[in-house]
């Protein structure tokens, strides 16, 4: 093939790869009542190069940071809609989320060490696996217009559960640069001062970007631009100097909210861009799974899976009386949790420099992200209409 004709095909596998997807999803929402990001998954996985397919490999600087841009928005309206005055008239929910996530930490990495997993990347699978993916949640929750005591909870324990989650992961990649080079001071930094740093940054744009919209006048019309602005202004500074872009831009919204600047409904998802965000989101990471990874790890993760679906539901189950809702809706907020692949992705993209190769090390990550991917979003969106939540229709029953 000439090389002009390489040239072109490679300039252009990326943007036809984005269309291609976007009419999956399309399709596969309006014929196989799918959420759009599973449509997405699919597409991805199956034009990636692991799989024979055109698209390239994505692993770069420049694809992680669009991803980490088009998870940070996600993050940032997550952490716009989290209410932490609810912990203080419900503690409750806060037990919810650190019994659940601690729950899942243990049966998964039981079941990591039962099948001969080295201690570092057990530690590190089982970190992953706390957290619910705030990409999956929200998408799907918008997507079906979902509104209720299931949502809310869902939400809520998706946005702990990314904290509690990051900071596990980020103390065992502190402990293993401390175990492995006996460097102290660089493990705290990569641990406990990464950690507060990315806080203070967000905290610190939640606080900047509401007040900058209040001395122009312009709250109402403008707040989703300036937003969008920030979030990219904060993924690109975390980049740079190698903090976390996931706590930063969740922080910015937590804080944001406090500000009483009011994101209207119109301008959830941050419009078109926002939109043409998650399918590359989606898009990158399944196009980071190599099938041969995901078919030599495949019994791992189905019992990670497991071990992690069933953990998450129990806990949401037992503590369900305690927080307010009944048992039912327990079994269904710990369903609703399943989502798991961007977080996943991207937090290990994050510590590429560190040379942990968990994707390498642990071939059942590649199977557990790609089975999240596709089916995680289904069975949150079914678990929302069982309870009543959701105003469109799914093969679990009708919402409200």
């Amino acid at each position: 093939m000439p090389e002009e004709i390489r040239s072109l095909l490679e300039g252009v596998a990326w943007p036809v790869a984005l269309a291609v997807a976007w009419v999956a999803g399309e399709l596969g929402q309006r014929w196989l009542r799918l959420p759009r990001i599973s449509c997405y998954g699919i597409a991805g996985f199956a034009m990636a190069s692991g799989q024979g397919g055109f698209l390239p490999d994505p692993s770069g600087q420049a694809f992680a940071f669009l991803a980490d841009f088009a998870f940070g928005l996600i993050l940032f309206e997550l952490g716009y809609r989290i209410n932490l005055a609810w912990l203080r008239f419900n503690p409750w929910l806060g037990v919810t989320s650190v019994v659940e996530a601690s729950a899942t930490f243990v049966a998964v990495f039981a079941v990591a060490t039962f099948f001969d997993v080295q201690i570092v990347p057990a530690l590190l699978l089982s970190s992953i696996a706390m957290s619910t993916s705030p990409a999956a949640v929200v998408r799907v929750i918008n997507e079906s217009g979902g509104s209720g005591q299931v949502t809310e909870r869902t939400l809520h324990l998706s946005a702990f559960n990314c904290i509690l989650a990051a900071v596990a992961f980020k103390v065992i990649v502190g402990y293993w640069v401390a175990a492995s080079a006996g460097d102290i001071p660089h493990a705290l930094w990569n641990s406990v001062v990464l950690v507060a740093v990315s806080a203070a940054l967000g905290a610190l744009g939640g606080v900047a970007v509401p007040a900058l919209l209040r001395a122009v006048g312009s709250a109402e019309r403008d707040a989703t631009i300036a937003f969008a602005l920030g979030v990219l202004i904060l993924t690109a500074a975390t980049h740079a100097l190698r903090f976390s872009p996931l706590l930063a831009t969740l922080a910015f919204g937590l804080v944001a909210r406090s500000r009483r600047v009011v994101l209207s409904q119109a301008q959830r998802n941050f419009g078109a861009l926002g939109d043409l965000l998650v399918v590359l989101l989606f898009v990158f990471v399944s196009a980071t799974l190599d099938g041969r990874r995901v078919v030599e790890g495949a019994q791992l993760a189905l019992a990670v899976v497991g071990a992690r679906l069933a953990a998450k539901t129990v806990a949401t189950t037992l503590l369900a009386r305690a927080s307010g809702i009944t048992l039912r809706k327990g079994v269904l907020t710990g369903l609703a949790l399943t989502p798991l692949s961007v977080f996943a992705i991207l937090l290990l993209e994050q510590t590429r420099h560190f040379r942990l190769g968990l994707l390498d090390d642990v071939a059942a990550v590649a199977g557990v992200v790609l089975v999240l991917e596709i089916f995680g979003p289904l069975v949150t969106r079914i678990a929302l209409a069982w309870a009543g939540e959701a105003r469109t229709r799914t093969g679990g029953g009708r919402g409200t």
